[in-house]
């Protein structure tokens, strides 16, 4: 075994299992990239990418930089490492397929809203709980000082789910530098909201302890193409893997279907 090929297998072995990225070929000619959100990986969104893949679109579920690891890899990465691996995995799906739909959830939709700003050609855009509201200055200030005192990781936001025994495989820390990060990714993506242009479906939970309910509603008043917000009763932040997983599950596929019909 030559020793990139040894790298290589040591990398694949850190993964944590379920954490793998997944692409896989559809029948329709199709695609949806479909991105996790901030410290936890494509297992949170790994149902919701079959069912696509089952209604015939080919599919990309990449693993963000830093995630799915230990939250040691996370430190030194940061909204640009995670925009342009977001930005390959459209391009790789978008070579291979004639439209794309692009999916995201919590710091993975505002990937997704992200691309959709600078694609005009994407033939929709769906999220759950998505981050795209920029957090007071005295909560920004706060993550400041306690990176200035020499603390990294804070405790975790991952598993916010209602449905009792519902686990999700994220993170146990938050990484500090990686979070400021992303809200100043947001704090950019905010500016751009009026060019999502592509039709878009926002599915929110009213009980959200991890993503405030209005981020979406900044959303749902930024973007300029048609929309459609969808709240959820039930769930709460990882909705995906909550008690209303089927009905999100559904919903996309009709979504994506619809648009990918019809642009």
């Amino acid at each position: 075994m030559t020793q990139s090929s040894t790298a290589e297998s040591s990398a694949a072995a850190a993964i944590l299992p379920g954490a793998e990225p997944w692409s896989a070929e559809g029948r329709n000619g199709h695609g949806a990239l479909v991105l996790h959100g901030f410290t936890g990986n494509p297992s949170s969104m790994r149902s919701l990418a079959e069912e696509l893949h089952e209604a015939g679109f080919s599919i990309e579920l990449p693993l963000l930089p830093g995630h799915g690891t230990k939250v040691e890899d996370m430190i030194e990465t940061g909204w640009a490492d995670w925009s342009n691996a977001a930005e390959d995995a459209y391009a790789t799906l978008a070579a291979r397929v004639d439209k794309v739909v692009i999916v995201g959830l919590s710091m993975g939709g505002a990937l997704a809203c992200w691309l959709a700003s600078r694609h005009p050609e994407a033939s929709g855009l769906a999220v759950i709980n998505p981050v795209v509201e920029v957090p007071a200055d005295s909560f920004l200030e706060l993550l400041e000082g306690i990176l200035d005192s020499g603390i990294e990781t804070t405790p975790p936001i991952g598993s916010d789910i209602a449905l009792p025994g519902g686990v999700e495989n994220a993170y146990d820390a938050v990484p500090v530098r990686p979070a400021i990060s992303m809200y100043a990714g947001v704090r950019e993506l905010n500016e751009r909201l009026s060019d999502i242009r592509c039709p878009t479906l926002i599915i929110t939970s009213r009980q959200d302890h991890v993503v405030p309910p209005t981020s979406s509603e900044i959303l749902a008043a930024g973007v300029g193409g048609p929309m459609e917000h969808v709240w959820l009763d039930k769930s709460f932040h990882v909705a995906t893997l909550d008690y209303e997983a089927d009905e999100i599950e559904a919903r996309f596929v009709a979504f994506a279907n619809e648009v990918t019909a019809t642009t």
